[in-house]
């Protein structure tokens, strides 16, 4: 299988790195417009051809997938040249910056027969696969809520605030492991440093289950924060990204009627337990999983639908973001 990589600056290389190092996957083509960006991602990947022009890898009859890091608002053009030229396409998140360029994209694969798939890729972390694993057994029980801070302090944009650069990872998690679509989404935030651009948002996503979400976004906090906490009927989970091991923690906590009189309730306070997480790189499995997809057919965790269901959330808190 023959992949390029078009957009090789902060995010590309890393993902040129995990293509060429797959077993039966050969990284062809690199692909950016700043010559510069070129000439120092070839130095590492000999005989690799290197491009400031999309066109010669959609001209490429050899060229199986291209994989687009580029900046946000050419994601769902771009997707759509793609599906059109044949290849299958790996757009990173997210789809869009809105849900009618995603449909679009969505759209256009479809009429190509083409894959396409969104690189949420916090989906593939091996702790977040395991909650998801705990969460469908049923060992937390019903969920009731949800809450994410994803916090630092920068870096600064001016194209996009945090809502779009820090919320997609955590609503793309949400909405994995819950199933649903939420049919309430409100925000509220704000611009300290550059006008317009709001630094601190928190958002609040209702499921028509019952089940609530709650994400604080920032990047003008003293504290580096990458956890998300689910609390159910049985058990809740922490997943804390910051942490190097014990990832994933559950904790055997909750409220159990008392059996000695009708309608009390007492608290459970258990055993806490780290179950066992691989030590492997998401984007290495988020890769792999692309190209497993490629060859057999199989539809990709985080296909076109999936990215566009992120778009439409993100979408519905930007406006209440901007009520």
């Amino acid at each position: 299988m023959t992949v390029g990589v078009v957009g090789l600056g902060y995010w590309g290389p890393n993902i040129a790195r995990n293509f060429a190092a797959i077993a039966g996957c050969e990284l062809r083509w690199l692909c950016d417009s700043d010559a510069a960006a070129r000439e120092r991602l070839a130095a590492s990947f000999p005989g690799v051809q290197a491009t400031g022009e999309l066109d010669r890898l959609l001209q490429d009859d050899e060229l199986d997938a291209v994989v687009l890091a580029t900046p946000v608002p050419t994601h769902a053009e771009l997707a759509v040249r793609v599906a059109q030229a044949g290849k299958h396409c790996f757009v990173e998140k997210p789809l869009a910056t809105n849900a009618p360029d995603a449909e679009t994209a969505v759209a256009a694969a479809a009429s190509a027969g083409k894959l396409l798939m969104v690189g949420h890729l916090l989906e593939y972390h091996p702790a977040v696969a395991r909650l998801k694993q705990l969460i469908d057994e049923g060992e937390l029980g019903s969920l009731y809520y949800l809450y994410g801070n994803r916090l630092n302090l920068g870096v600064l944009r001016a194209n996009e605030n945090a809502l779009w650069s820090l919320g997609a990872h955590d609503v793309s998690v949400v909405l994995h492991l819950i199933g649903e679509e939420p049919e309430e989404c409100l925000a509220h935030g704000a611009s300290y440093v550059r006008e317009g651009v709001e630094d601190v948002v928190f958002c609040y996503l209702r499921f028509p289950s019952g089940i609530v979400a709650h994400l604080h976004l920032s990047w003008l906090d003293p504290h580096k924060e990458r956890r998300l906490t689910v609390v159910g009927a049985r058990r809740m989970a922490t997943f804390d990204d910051m942490l190097v091991e014990g990832k994933l923690a559950v904790y055997d906590k909750g409220f159990d009627e008392d059996a000695r009189s009708w309608g009390e309730y007492i608290t459970r306070s258990g055993d806490v337990f780290s179950p066992r997480i691989p030590n492997a790189e998401p984007l290495r499995l988020e890769c792999e999983h692309f190209v497993q997809c490629v060859r057999t057919g199989q539809t990709p965790r985080s296909d076109g639908h999936s990215g566009l269901r992120v778009v439409r959330v993100l979408a519905q808190l930007q406006r209440s973001l901007e009520r």
